[in-house]
């Protein structure tokens, strides 16, 4: 053979084994899968998944529970502040309603029966005053008629008179109102009032509440951020806690295989630290929008293409899935021949 044919021949070979590079490699890297293969394979990541803590008061953290490492159960206690100041608040608000509960109280009940009982006896009083009114003013009247009495004595008795019949007048209103009750304005007053005192006091429970931290979720304490005897705001962090269930695996697949998967399919989750343990899964969600490719999943070449993406929910998660790390999504193709 001349050299010139021995040189095509390299060449072609060389041609094909790019080609067949490119088949069996970057087809499988977009989950492209040829007629005859069992299994549509996809490449991810598991999902980070962190929740940043901080107390919805400010206050002086009294005590930090947990430190960076540490399994966390939902609901357990990681941390509080000094509640002493939003005490003393949820004192004063408990105070305040007792006071607005007993004057509303007092209000719709009305006036005693005693006090209604010494406005009729104020009544009658007045009303005796008046009827010896009447009589002085007769009396001087007459006798002033043939000069035994002053002018003057008979004006003083017309004032006296008039006087005690305003006095009887006044004593009548002061027992009407006290046996019509108390006004209904003033009841509506006196229970908007209840009812505002009442939210106080349900918010000064809640801020009392708010000085412990507790974990959302079962999961792993990432970071802390704050120490004992830091003054913190609610904008604070202080601790980053990473979420440990549900798992779910973040993977891509391209649009000639779209119509391969559907939510629901059973899948194999492989990792490459221990490739002969699948862990088993289920796909969760496919999203209706494409987007470009991420760079953490394809080569550069191939960045620009559009890919759907998908995740997966893990079923038998346990330590051997860590948050980012890269793993295989094996899915079986129920038609293939």
């Amino acid at each position: 053979m001349s050299r010139k044919k021995k040189l095509i021949a390299v060449v072609v070979l060389l041609a094909l084994g790019v080609a067949a590079g490119w088949w069996f490699n970057v087809p499988a890297k977009l989950g492209w899968t040829r007629r005859h293969e069992k299994h549509l394979t996809l490449y991810g990541n598991v999902d980070i998944r962190q929740v940043q803590l901080g107390f919805r008061v400010s206050g002086r953290i009294e005590a930090c529970l947990v430190d960076e490492g540490d399994e966390v159960k939902a609901g357990q206690l990681i941390s509080r502040l000094d509640a002493k100041p939003y005490e003393d608040q949820m004192r004063s608000a408990v105070g305040q309603v007792s006071a607005q509960k007993a004057t509303l109280d007092k209000l719709v009940a009305g006036p005693r029966k005693a006090e209604i009982d010494q406005a009729r006896a104020a009544l009658a009083e007045r009303v005796a005053e008046r009827s010896n009114a009447e009589l002085t003013f007769h009396r001087n009247a007459q006798l002033q008629a043939s000069d035994s009495v002053s002018h003057a004595a008979l004006d003083d008795a017309q004032a006296s008179h008039d006087m005690a019949v305003a006095r009887v007048n006044s004593a009548r209103e002061a027992l009407r109102l006290l046996e019509q009750g108390s006004r209904a304005e003033d009841i509506a007053a006196a229970r908007a009032t209840l009812q505002t005192a009442e939210a106080n006091l349900s918010s000064t429970q809640i801020s009392v509440a708010d000085t412990r931290l507790v974990a959302p979720t079962d999961g792993v304490i990432l970071s802390r951020v704050r120490e004992p005897g830091a003054i913190v705001s609610p904008n604070d962090i202080v601790f980053v806690l990473s979420v440990k269930q549900p798992m779910w695996v973040r993977a891509y697949v391209a649009e000639p295989n779209l119509g391969k998967i559907h939510p629901g399919m059973s899948v194999d989750v492989i990792t490459d630290s221990a490739p002969d343990h699948p862990y088993k899964g289920q796909i969760g969600f496919v999203s209706p929008v494409a987007e470009f490719t991420p760079k953490s999943v394809e080569t550069p070449e191939l960045r620009t293409d559009l890919v759907y993406r998908l995740r997966v929910v893990i079923e038998n998660a346990d330590d051997g899935l860590r948050q980012g790390m890269p793993v295989t999504v094996r899915i079986p193709m129920p038609n293939s021949d």
